[in-house]
């Protein structure tokens, strides 16, 4: 066989798994544009649905929920938005499913039991996260931006020196829009640490015990992504630090509670004999160390 043949043969499979990868790629975006088209149609019903927050919080301060529009081509963009965001949300178990698709004939049985749990996991916390930014962050955060109005109680103007004075809230709809999409994302991506944790523990790429000794490190990188992913108020920071570093301290018991499986697992196939818990990984690490 030529050198020419050998280099075919071998380039074989991965024009194969390139072809693959490329039809479930088209097959994912197929669907994102069919979930956007379907939101688009229903956008405005949408959109009143995500303004839910803001008008609770109107509503008891005895204001109508109004939004306005600021150029001629906002509502356009607005409706664009609510269809990128909702044809994600409709087409992502599609999506979720042709990875799982590409990846899985590539992987041993006990791999895909492994894998399988943390692929569904993975949306159900998106959901949980999305869900408790949207009913319980968002009120809060609105109620406090909205204190910084300025009229009396029968929506007058507040004389302040010799000058009346009336600052009320008169918002932008995209501009509401984009605050409540990124509360959405930042919780619901936050949200995701458990699983990702728990699953680089599975893999063997972080320890509790390594967790737990880099905690002091993991609190000063949550404040700032705090501060990063939060609008710059107190109330929203404090409740994103306080639910992220719960994540945080559960993913550790994840990841313990994945090290004692293994262990039993290690034991039960007969890798050491003593009580004494040694992972078979770090003791070639150790004898290459000492050699």
């Amino acid at each position: 066989m030529s050198p020419t043949e050998e280099i075919d043969d071998s380039s074989a499979p991965l024009i194969e798994h390139l072809a693959e990868l490329r039809n479930r790629l088209i097959h994912s975006v197929v669907a994102f544009l069919i979930g956007m088209i379907i939101c688009f149609t229903v956008a405005t019903p949408i959109f009143n649905f995500l303004t839910a927050p803001l008008c609770q919080v109107l509503a008891e301060r005895g204001q109508d929920c109004d939004l306005i529009f600021i150029s001629p081509q906002e509502g356009f963009f607005v409706a664009i938005k609510v269809s990128l965001l909702g044809g994600f949300l409709l087409a992502f178990p599609y999506i979720g499913l042709q990875m799982w698709r590409f990846v899985a004939p590539g992987l041993y049985k006990s791999e895909k039991g492994a894998f399988l749990p943390f692929l569904v996991a993975s949306p159900f916390m998106f959901v949980l996260g999305a869900s408790f930014a949207f009913y319980v962050v968002t009120p809060l955060a609105y109620d406090f931006f909205l204190g910084f109005q300025q009229f009396g109680t029968e929506g007058e103007a507040v004389v302040d020196g010799a000058a009346p004075l009336s600052v009320v809230f008169q918002g932008s709809a995209q501009e509401y829009l984009n605050l409540t999409i990124k509360f959405i994302v930042a919780f619901g991506l936050c949200f995701q640490l458990p699983v990702l944790l728990t699953l680089m523990g599975k893999a063997g790429l972080v320890s509790a015990q390594g967790l737990g000794n880099v905690r002091k490190y993991a609190v000063v990188g949550i404040l700032v992504l705090a501060a990063l992913v939060t609008p710059p108020d107190v109330i929203t920071q404090v409740i994103l630090f306080v639910v992220v570093y719960g994540l945080y301290e559960v993913s550790i018991l994840l990841v313990r509670r994945v090290e004692k499986k293994r262990e039993e697992q290690l034991r039960a196939d007969g890798y050491y004999d003593d009580e004494e818990f040694e992972d078979p990984l770090m003791s070639e690490f150790e004898e290459e160390d000492g050699k």
